[in-house]
């Protein structure tokens, strides 16, 4: 990123995070899955509360059913599950997750890439939106 500067405009600057994300190699996708906490666990990372919120207040079940999910996904693709939360009700990620436990190895990767760009792209445009 830095070697793109300077960006005359936000979206510009958005692109090139994308563009930047989407050519980082595997091990560095896996080390930004890291830094994230479980889906429905809680988080001290005041940002990642907020953008799960939509499991504050979900039926017991349904949270047992999500730390099972994301056992199993972490046990079958050796990461955390990583899906853009913001606006999802915890009934909504555990679908995903349960949809997303189907897909072998090779492919999972690339959508959790992706969901990971999704996150960092709705960081920025909040950070930028406070500037």
């Amino acid at each position: 990123m830095l070697e793109r500067q300077p960006f005359t405009a936000p979206a510009q600057m958005l692109e090139a995070a994308d563009e930047v994300w989407r050519g980082l190699p595997r091990s560095e996708w896996l080390a930004a899955f890291a830094a994230h906490p479980r889906i429905g666990e809680n988080t001290s990372d005041a940002c990642a509360a907020r953008e799960q919120g939509g499991v504050r207040g979900a039926e017991a079940e349904t949270l047992a059913r999500l730390a099972a999910g994301n056992r199993a996904y972490e046990q079958k693709f050796g990461y955390v599950y990583i899906v853009c939360a913001t606006g999802k009700t915890a009934t909504e990620m555990l679908d995903i997750l349960e949809s997303r436990l189907r897909n072998d190895p090779e492919n999972e990767l690339p959508i959790a890439a992706e969901e990971q760009r999704m996150i960092t792209r709705l960081r920025l445009e909040k950070w930028l939106a406070a500037l």
